[in-house]
């Protein structure tokens, strides 16, 4: 099974980045950063199929707007070196019909991030010729909402641990959209960019279906 990439990253303002730019490139659309008072546009990039940004139930509705959502995420944060979003691009197996490939990509999010407080933004390229290479762009907050709608602290990730001190090893889970069947769900650990980041990959009979990143 074919897996050409799954890229991983932080937008990070040090880097000259931002998310206002990541979310214009993935969606196709002209958005205009407050930050640096530019208007990010990509209009060479083709192939995108769909896009979608998913809010939590707490979310302010004016979030479902990319512009606002944006703009809001990143005026949160101050500092000159302030990490802005996770970013990440997953390869969507050949075999997965088209009309799956936002279903799958929903599920998974809602599932992972946005029952969790994270307000997730993504979009499904499929460039020329279709089927070729279909991959999904995931843009994802930084800090989660809390009840009344407003941002919260930024959190490290807790683990649960056995008697031994070991990490509780992840339960086998059906993956979204796969009907019911089963998958191997495995955790590892790498950094990339100087940005610790967890994968988790979900295989079927050893081979690889999907990679995410927490």
């Amino acid at each position: 099974m074919p897996c050409p990439h799954n890229q991983i990253s932080i937008v990070q303002r040090s880097n000259r980045q931002s998310a206002v730019a990541a979310a214009a490139y993935q969606s196709g659309e002209k958005l205009f950063c407050e930050y640096d008072q530019e208007i990010k546009h990509y209009p060479e990039k083709r192939g995108i199929v769909h896009n979608e940004i998913m809010l939590p139930a707490n979310a302010p509705q004016e979030y479902a707007d990319r512009n606002t959502l944006w703009n809001a995420a990143e005026a949160v944060e101050k500092q000159w070196n302030s990490q802005l979003a996770r970013r990440w691009v997953l390869t969507i197996p050949r075999e997965i019909p088209p009309d799956q490939y936002a279903v799958l990509v929903r599920e998974f999010c809602q599932q992972q991030f946005v029952s969790k407080g994270m307000i997730v933004d993504f979009a499904i390229h499929d460039p020329y010729p279709p089927g070729h290479n279909p991959h999904a762009h995931v843009l994802l907050t930084m800090r989660a909402m809390d009840e009344h709608g407003k941002w919260l602290p930024k959190s490290r990730k807790v683990y649960d641990l056995d008697e031994n001190g070991e990490r509780i090893k992840l339960p086998v889970q059906a993956l979204p959209g796969s009907n019911g069947s089963k998958y191997r769900l495995r955790s590892v650990h790498r950094r990339r960019h100087h940005v610790r980041s967890k994968l988790v990959c979900f295989f079927r009979k050893n081979k690889q279906l999907l990679i995410f990143v927490l």
